[in-house]
């Protein structure tokens, strides 16, 4: 387990994300470490001195360098942004809504990148389905745009006030693009499903998603099932099959809710609520960044279920 978190730890703060990095395995000069260092650097580039800093320092066990806690004490020194009522609505339902998360700018920076990435123009619906191996997902990781607003303070704020503590890590996530559906492109997931093993107790843990426009509930916009995580444990004791028969059920019965919003709206779950997206059947895509903030020791379990 502690080779799984710093591994982690070495992936964000290099600027890789993990499904490039596991792909890069299968590949043919996947031969030694100076290939590896050489694909980092044509991927990423030179990672942040203050984030290269940081991860020297926390993969010793020394003391967190002055630019890294000069950022935990900002951050701690902001007024909350989620308000008494917001981390009620949290603990219940374990999802909220930061509104207006990113500034106006910022999150056409990000969406003007996604489109960019895909070759395709907004005013155009026939370019809005380019070949995708992955559906939905876009594979951008490296972008100024979206660097940006993982280093944004206010959506910072928004996960320390949930993990109770600012010195945590930003992820590097693709983004998401879910055109429309037509009679030839049909919706091919994520549906609802976990990200983490469901072996109980499941550990506190956070995800994130920026919408990079204004996006209905019948866009495709991002769905849960609230409160899950206050019934997981039970659910899974009555499962015949056991919780390993979990990912195999029809997780939509179990009540999903598509959760709609504005541009530069930031949504966090628990990770233990079923999540995922939905057929587009509006007439505008959903672009979205995905984006997470964790301490450097989150609880994990050692075994997948």
């Amino acid at each position: 387990m502690r080779q799984w978190r710093e591994d982690h730890w070495v992936l964000h703060a290099l600027g890789i994300g993990i499904e490039p990095f596991h792909a890069w395995f299968g590949r043919t000069d996947a031969t030694d470490f100076p290939a590896f260092a050489r694909w980092l650097q044509e991927t990423a580039g030179d990672p942040p001195a203050d984030r290269l800093a940081r991860l020297e320092t926390v993969l010793a066990g020394l003391p967190l360098p002055p630019d890294a806690q000069r950022l935990i004490a900002e951050v701690d020194r902001m007024e909350p942004v989620l308000s008494g009522e917001d981390l009620a609505f949290w603990d219940a339902q374990g999802y909220v809504v930061l509104h207006d998360a990113a500034p106006p700018d910022d999150v056409a920076a990000a969406a003007r990148a996604i489109w960019e990435f895909i070759g395709a123009q907004p005013e155009d619906s026939a370019t809005w389905y380019p070949f995708n191996d992955h559906g939905i997902m876009v594979q951008l990781f490296q972008h100024e745009a979206l660097e940006r607003n993982r280093r944004n303070l206010r959506i910072h704020k928004a996960f320390a006030q949930l993990w109770g503590t600012a010195d945590l890590w930003c992820t590097t996530d693709r983004v998401g693009f879910n055109a429309p559906e037509t009679p030839a492109h049909r919706f091919r997931g994520p549906h609802l499903h976990w990200d983490v093993s469901l072996r109980m107790p499941v550990p506190f843990g956070t995800q994130g998603i920026l919408y990079l426009a204004d996006t209905r509930a019948e866009q495709g916009a991002f769905t849960l099932v609230p409160g899950f995580h206050q019934r997981l444990g039970a659910w899974l004791d009555g499962l015949p099959g056991g919780p390993a028969s979990a990912r195999t059920q029809d997780l939509q019965a179990l009540g999903a809710v598509p959760i709609a919003g504005r541009a530069g709206d930031l949504i966090i779950w628990h990770h233990a609520l079923p999540h995922g997206s939905r057929p587009n059947t509006a007439d505008r895509p959903r672009l979205v960044q995905y984006m997470n903030f964790f301490p450097a020791e989150a609880p994990a379990q050692d075994e997948w279920i």
